[in-house]
């Protein structure tokens, strides 16, 4: 019993170090799907869990893109060419940050 307890307080330790090196909506995602497939699987069988974790997934991953501040495409934004990568980028006044066109960030 021991030795089942420390194995699962490793893995839930290993798995929040995971999450470290990812983004918002990434870890959105990823809390979305295992709450939504949680409750899935306690209210039905296994295709609401299923359904729970793609429809919590989703969910998850719009609210910590809109955290982000760069989630959906902005009209009348200015792009600016940085030479150097040969990219397009954008400034987000809303989060007072400069991405690329696919929402990554600029150095």
């Amino acid at each position: 019993m021991r030795l089942a307890l420390t194995a699962y307080v490793s893995a839930a330790a290993l798995s929040l170090t995971a999450c470290a090196g990812m983004t918002q909506s990434e870890q959105g995602a990823l809390t979305g799907a295992a709450i939504g497939g949680a409750a899935g699987a306690i209210l039905g069988d296994d295709e609401a869990a299923l359904a729970g974790a793609v429809v919590g997934g989703a969910a998850g991953w719009y609210l910590g893109c809109r955290q982000e501040g760069r989630c959906g495409n902005v009209d009348n934004r200015r792009e600016r060419y940085d030479e150097r990568s040969q990219r397009h980028y954008f400034y987000d006044s809303q989060s007072g940050r400069y991405f690329y066109e696919n929402g990554e960030p600029y150095p």
